[in-house]
């Protein structure tokens, strides 16, 4: 079964990145231009880091049986 610790880890992560999305949106002395640059890892980051959140979560609440695949790809809508 899946330890809390990597959920817990993976949910200060996402505060963390919530908290520097904030301060690039609020900071007056960049350009439009330079936030884009700025955003587009930290967004890229988010959704790594809210897929693999979603995931440990389903593993958690559906633990794979030895020697099964684990069945992510069934829950998934990765259309994006």
């Amino acid at each position: 079964m899946v330890g809390m610790k990597p959920i817990h880890h993976i949910e200060n992560a996402l505060r963390d990145l919530d908290t520097e999305v904030e301060t690039v949106l609020t900071n007056i002395s960049l350009s439009l231009t330079q936030k884009d640059n700025v955003m587009l890892p930290l967004l890229q980051q988010k959704k790594v880091l809210q897929q693999t959140l979603e995931d440990l979560k389903y593993l958690e609440a559906h633990p794979p049986t030895p020697n099964q695949p684990c069945g992510i790809s069934k829950y998934r809508n990765d259309s994006v």
